[in-house]
């Protein structure tokens, strides 16, 4: 898919602050997103040449834990008519999301061979399209992409790289469709996790894992598996879905969202209950 973006001229309210780490031995990090957004700011040198300065807001997001109606987000257990769905849903990802599968995946929508459109003709597709996996809403995908963008932009009003990247993160989710190759509902919506190692049991309906493939191999069913530690998240193998998709398209396309857009775009569905299983330096915003 090759999507074509009118780009807007940034208009970034942030405080001008370097983020230090102390674990870098006082190197600066080129990202950090622990709820203060941090965004690289171009400054031009005494050389001539541009470089990049990264900045960040101090304004902590803190996200909620129930929404308007007093009802709890992301409740897998409690009791509604669409639990045994999602529940199934996760058997199936949890049984057919293996390291091989993702990394053909990879391969073949790398390719981004599909379907050229606009940004708003992609938002129109995903009215045919109703998430399986999540036991909070199943209406139609737009109105969440609406809703999303709308929030964002009264939270954060001057940050218009956020407000797209909020617009556009679960576009990804068209992979649902015949033109995009109809992949089932498993290989495309739900939480996302690591493969190549252990499936930790904070996993959501962690015992549909026994199922899977990769659960008895001894190369993959150790705490770091195929990794070393510390060897950083983009090199850690995460379940295939729209997320991913998104992100190789926004990429490959060569979007100018900031780092941080990318970010958010390629593990919004990566929760923070897996922090532990990555290294401890390595903040991940809480998902939209």
């Amino acid at each position: 898919m090759t999507i074509f973006i009118e780009q807007p001229e940034l208009g970034l309210r942030v405080e001008e602050k370097k983020i230090i780490s102390s674990e870098n031995n006082g190197e600066m990090n080129d990202l950090v997103l622990d709820g203060g957004f941090v965004v690289p700011k171009e400054i031009s040198k005494n050389d001539g040449t541009v470089a990049q300065e990264i900045t960040g807001s101090n304004e902590a997001f803190i996200a909620p834990e129930s929404n308007s109606f007093g009802q709890s987000f992301r409740d897998y257990n409690a009791e509604s008519e669409r639990q045994k769905s999602v529940e199934e849903f996760y058997r199936l990802n949890h049984i057919n999301q293996t390291h091989d599968f993702v990394k053909r995946m990879r391969e073949e929508y790398s390719k981004l061979n599909r379907v050229e459109m606009s940004i708003w003709e992609c938002c129109e597709l995903l009215n045919d399209v109703v998430d399986d996996s999540d036991p909070d809403l199943d209406e139609p995908q737009i109105e969440h992409l609406l809703q999303t963008a709308e929030a964002i932009r009264k939270d954060y009003p001057n940050e218009d790289w956020l407000h797209l990247t909020a617009l556009i993160h679960d576009l990804g989710k068209v992979l649902l469709l015949p033109s995009f190759g109809e992949l089932p509902q498993w290989a495309v919506v739900g939480d996302t996790h690591p493969l190549g190692c252990a499936f930790d049991e904070s996993i959501v309906h962690h015992k549909h894992f026994k199922e899977n493939p990769d659960y008895n191999n001894p190369s993959y069913n150790t705490k770091n598996g195929i990794y070393s530690k510390g060897c950083g998240l983009d090199n850690v193998m995460i379940s295939w879905g729209h997320d991913d998709y998104m992100y190789l398209v926004a990429k490959e396309n060569g979007t100018t969202l900031p780092q941080a857009g990318l970010f958010i775009i390629r593990y919004h569905s990566f929760y923070r209950k897996y922090h532990h299983q990555i290294p401890p330096d390595l903040k991940l915003l809480h998902p939209m």
